[in-house]
Formats: C-alpha cells, structure tokens, sequence
C-alpha cells in the first residue's frame, strides 16, 4: 500500500509544466490568424497582434499573460529567398565561386606570362649581336609562352562562358542577380 501512495504522489507533484506562446492577428479579409511563430505574421499586421503565453500543466492553462511591449516580441525571421526550385543564395554562390577563381587565376596567370613575353620580345629585339642558337634559343622561349598565354585564355574563355549560362538560368529560375556576384 506504500508504494501505491509513494506512486501516486510522485505523479501528482511531478506533472510537467510548459509555456505556449500564441500570436493572433485579425487580417484586412476580417479573417482571425493564429500562429506560435511571431516570424511568420506578416509584418502589416505585427503592430496589432495579440500575444497570450500559456503556462500549461499536463495540458490544462494555468495562466495568461496578454500582450507584452513589442520589444519582448521575438525578432522576425529573416525571410529566406529562393528561386523557383528552392534553391538559395548558397547555393549558387557555391556553383560560381569556382568559375570565378578559375577566372581570377587565369587572368592573373595570363598577365604574369604576357609580361616575361614582353621582356623576352624586348630581348630579343635588342640583342643584335647574338649567335643563331642564342636567337633560336629565344624564339623558342617566345613560342613557349605563346602557347602558355593560349592555354591560359581558353581558360579564361571557358570560365566566361560558363558564367554566362549561370546568368542566363538564374534569370530563367527567377534567381536574384546578386547572388552571382563574387
């Protein structure tokens, strides 16, 4: 018989307590909403929503609490943007940056192998007193970055290109234009 009562005090003392908080809002239709995220009350209606916590035992109210000053209402969710798929900011920031840094570093590239040709044209230029071989040597050297400069603006094409249709499907799908800025 003891622990029948040890029992059922412990369920009569141990109940567990929740809190509730509920957003109401009356819309321009006169249609009444209620919600239990403040993020998802449209911001026209925040100045008049009533806010009612509930401190709960085993699921019957035991107090109310009307609206509290705005500045205890928690802050808005920032509204997540997405194109007509879903797909975010994130999403295709991460799908540009590396045509981007491909871009970067070719032109970078490009710049630094169009300066040692320049100084070897010069070079050669003014290197009137040299043998065949040393002038051969040059010329070798020039058609060497030559085709290095190639190599790095087909690259640099190739990344340009595949931007372009970036653009051209985030216009499609409707996708903000900013997000593929890098």
């Amino acid at each position: 018989m003891t622990k029948f009562m040890v029992f059922f005090l412990l369920c009569v003392l141990v109940t567990p307590v929740s809190a509730a908080t509920i957003y109401k809002w009356e819309d321009e239709k006169g249609v009444v909403n209620f919600t239990d995220d403040f993020g998802n009350v449209p911001s026209a209606y925040r100045d008049q929503v009533e806010v009612k916590e509930y401190l709960t035992e085993g699921g019957s109210p035991l107090t109310t609490m009307e609206k509290p000053s705005t500045s205890m209402a928690p802050p808005p969710k920032e509204e997540r943007r997405a194109d007509i798929y879903g797909r975010d900011e994130t999403w295709w920031r991460g799908r540009v940056r590396p045509w981007n840094d491909l871009l970067k570093e070719a032109t970078e590239n490009r710049e630094r192998v169009q300066q040692k040709f320049l100084a070897k044209a010069e070079e050669l230029s003014t290197g009137t007193y040299w043998s065949r071989s040393q002038y051969q040597i040059v010329a070798v050297e020039l058609d060497r970055l030559k085709a290095e400069m190639g190599k790095y603006e087909t690259q640099m094409m190739e990344a340009k290109e595949q931007l372009q249709k970036f653009e051209k499907e985030a216009e499609e799908t409707k996708a903000d234009p900013n997000w593929l800025r890098y």
